[in-house]
Order: structure tokens, then sequence, then C-alpha cells
């Protein structure tokens, strides 16, 4: 784990400031990482290593705090956090960085995102990874009422719902605002149909834990779109997949295809 964090810039998006990072190889192809529900760039990117392992392979790395997350605003309307809402944040912070294109990796909610970012940018998503969410992107992934419940609960000990306590005791040890979680995940749950994945051109790549009881298949998923592939990642749930090293060199694999293909 490393866990120097990286200087944060913002900037203002729908009245909204949002935090972002800007590392890595300021030369190098652009990636934009998007995180997931009641995590924050730096839990998903920065402390499990992937800042670190793109940097060093040559990329220039994006990260932005979700609305609601981190040290970004955090809205408590859940109108504010549809997907597609998101996504807008996701290629403000690119116009906003000067870059017209980029690779777009996701986790979890940040892979939902990424997704509707690339159903309404095409153009500017040079490539897609998808990372913790299968066939849960169009099939959900059960009921996260009691999630939020969860969040607004007194204290973790009022908390009984299995899946609750996990991402409350998450949300305490982030110390992240549980009134804009308890919106976000209200908010975000919109469905892909499958109808529009098949309609992604762009080159994909979706991966998920083998133990992940939330995500769904990575394979149904894939076998949806025209140019994706799945993998498994070996022994990992759902919050332990995404700093995964088989995860880590499915990715640049994956990335060097793209460069040499």
């Amino acid at each position: 784990m490393n866990l120097n964090a990286p200087e944060f810039s913002s900037f203002h998006h729908e009245n909204l400031q949002l935090a972002y990072f800007d590392q890595g190889d300021p030369g190098g192809e652009p990636v934009l990482l998007i995180h997931g529900f009641a995590s924050t760039a730096n839990v998903n990117w920065v402390y499990p290593g992937w800042l670190k392992t793109l940097g060093e392979a040559g990329y220039r790395v994006i990260a932005l705090d979700n609305r609601g997350h981190g040290a970004s605003d955090k809205p408590r309307e859940v109108e504010a956090y549809h997907p597609s809402v998101m996504a807008g944040d996701a290629m403000a912070l690119l116009d906003h960085l000067g870059v017209k294109t980029a690779h777009l990796m996701g986790y979890s909610m940040g892979a939902r995102i990424s997704t509707f970012a690339t159903l309404a940018y095409p153009d500017r998503v040079r490539s897609l990874v998808l990372g913790g969410l299968g066939i849960g992107m169009t099939d959900g992934v059960g009921d996260w009422d009691p999630i939020a419940d969860a969040l607004l609960a007194p204290s973790l000990e009022d908390v009984t719902h299995a899946r609750g306590r996990m991402f409350r005791a998450f949300a305490d040890q982030t110390k992240s605002d549980r009134e804009a979680l308890a919106a976000c995940i209200r908010g975000s749950r919109d469905l892909v149909a499958r109808s529009d994945m098949g309609r992604i051109e762009t080159p994909t790549l979706i991966g998920v834990g083998t133990k992940d009881d939330i995500a769904g298949s990575p394979q149904e998923l894939a076998a949806l779109m025209p140019h994706a592939q799945a993998i498994d990642i070996p022994n990992r749930d759902h919050m332990l997949a995404v700093g995964d090293r088989v995860f880590k060199a499915a990715v640049l694999d994956f990335y060097s295809q793209l460069a040499t293909g």
C-alpha cells in the first residue's frame, strides 16, 4: 500500500467545487480514473498503488473525487448523483485540463459512471476499463436501500444488515458525509440497457473478483459488447479486487495491446 497522497487541485462544474489530481508523466497518454461509492481518489487509486503503477509505466494519471466524496463538494439531493450527471463531471475535468481523449477506468460505481460517459462521449474515450461491475451494470446489483438506511443510522452498532454494516464501516473509516452518500446511493443506480452496452465500440476490459458477491459476471457483460474482454481477479471480494496485482497486470497488458494493435 502506498500512503503518499499526491497534491490535489480543484475546478468548478455545475456550481460545485471538485477535487482532482494530475500526476504521472505529463507527456504520457492520459488515463482518467473514477472511483467507487463511498471511496475517494486516494482510497481507490493512490493507496492501492494504481498511481504508482500507471505513472511508472509512462501514463499521465488523472483522478477526481466524485461529487459527494473526498475533498469535493457534497450535495445532498438524490438528483445530483445520477451516473449521467457524474459522467459530466468527469468530462468537464478533461475539458478543464485541455485533454481531448483519455483512457477511462472506473471501479464499481465508477465503472457505471465511466460507461455512461462512454455512451455520451464516445469520441473522447480511447479505451474503457470496468472494475468491480459485471452484468450488474444492466441487471442491477440487488437492493441497496438498506445501505442508505445504514449510512443514516445513529451508529454502526444500530446496523444489522450485513452489506449495510460493511459500507457504513467504510464510510466511517473514510470520514465521509453520510447524508451525501445516502443521496448518492439512491441516485446513482441507473441501469444501462443491454442494447446500449452493445453500442459501445470502445475497446473494453472488465475485471471482477471471483469472491465479489455484488458485481455480477464480467463474462456476461463482455458478451454484450463487440470489443470487450473479461478477466477474473482470483480470490478477491468487492473491496479488495481494486488493487490486486492480477488486475493491474491485465490493465497494463490491455493498454500495451492497444498501443501495438
